[in-house]
């Protein structure tokens, strides 16, 4: 059984949007929410070249001690395409290839992760594949950690690459890697300098990241990031001659017409009218945010569906809190429960006190 309260419905127009690029396949999504507030063929898949080299970074992020030394074996000498020419016998941490692999595309820091993290690729990207699953990635098939269109590429779609992108923005490292404008590293072999090929970080003042891409097959592939006023975005262009110009202006467009709203904040909350839970507390994760044109600052509504359990314990689902924009369902976000405990008579503190003994 489920209890609904309706706070508020305002009925009013939307704007027309203006968003545009020159891509095969584009997408400028929300990075908290993953709002999409501009799409092109959002679904169209095909190789994307290097920007694969996010998921290679998070499953290594994911999987080891980023500070761990690593020596390098003779996995690099089958590297081909860009790299960062690291030799057998070179002793890195596994932070220093993450940003050989970021910044420079390194296809040889490619494969030492993924031999570091798996043993062999083949291992490394089976968990390629079960992060992309388990993120929501249904477009997505990687067949190496480099994004090389060898016997098989990499291939996905401009809304699974964004919402990998999104993924990978919650997690400090990852974002500390891809900000780095320029690296330097000393070794027991060489001293390295490395700049990062995201050109934006240089020339537009909003990017906080990014990961470029290209092959013959794939052509030109982006994705970045970008953040003004608690507005945080990720666009990702597929085929794209033009993609510098196009990030940076859908990236414009979209901070003169939208802001980032927190509609509730993280912990606990209160239901107007709820009853059934008033002696336990109700509260969510994280706090529920998301970015609306100014036309819609009105025409919002949130329902509250809670469940009656009669059973539970503490950190149980026990409903949602759910965002409408006139009569779209466009977000939502789970709502639990910590279970009050009840106060000990003196007797019962006695006995307790004894039981414990």
């Amino acid at each position: 059984m489920k209890k609904l309260l309706l706070l508020l419905l305002l009925f009013i127009p939307f704007n027309v949007h203006a968003f545009t690029s020159n891509a095969k396949g584009a997408i400028l999504m929300d990075t908290d929410s993953h709002r999409i507030l501009y799409a092109k063929n959002a679904h169209y898949t095909q190789s994307v070249a290097s920007i694969s080299k996010i998921m290679t970074a998070m499953v290594a992020i994911e999987s080891k001690n980023l500070q761990t030394p690593i020596t390098i074996g003779n996995e690099v000498l089958k590297a081909h395409g860009s790299g960062v020419y690291i030799k057998p016998g070179e002793v890195l941490t596994l932070e220093d290839l993450l940003y050989g692999l970021m910044l420079r595309s390194g296809n040889d820091a490619a494969l030492a992760i993924a031999t570091y993290v798996s043993g062999d690729v083949q291992k490394f990207t089976a968990k390629m594949n079960e992060l992309a699953q388990k993120i929501g990635m249904q477009d997505t098939v990687f067949n190496n950690p480099s994004g090389l269109d060898e016997e098989k590429g990499n291939i996905s779609s401009a809304y699974d690459m964004a919402l990998l992108m999104s993924y990978a923005m919650q997690n400090k490292n990852f974002r500390e890697i891809v900000k780095t404008k320029v690296y330097k590293l000393k070794t027991n072999k060489n001293v390295y300098v490395w700049h990062n090929k995201n050109k934006l970080l240089n020339t537009y003042r909003y990017t906080t990241g990014g990961k470029t891409g290209y092959t013959k097959k794939a052509k030109r592939t982006l994705v970045t990031t970008a953040s003004k006023d608690d507005l945080n975005l990720t666009v990702v262009t597929l085929n794209d001659g033009s993609d510098w110009k196009d990030h940076q202006a859908l990236y414009e467009e979209a901070f003169k017409k939208y802001a980032s709203y927190t509609l509730i904040d993280k912990g606990n909350i209160s239901v107007l009218g709820e009853d059934y839970y008033k002696n336990d507390t109700l509260f969510i994760k994280k706090d529920f945010k998301y970015p609306l044109l100014e036309s819609e600052k009105e025409a919002i509504t949130l329902k509250y569906k809670l469940t009656k359990r009669r059973y539970f314990t503490s950190g149980t689902k026990i409903g949602e809190v759910i965002l409408y924009i006139g009569d779209s369902k466009v977000k939502s976000q789970n709502i639990y429960i910590n279970k009050n405990k009840s106060k000990l008579t003196f007797t019962q503190k006695i006995k307790s006190w004894f039981n414990d003994k």
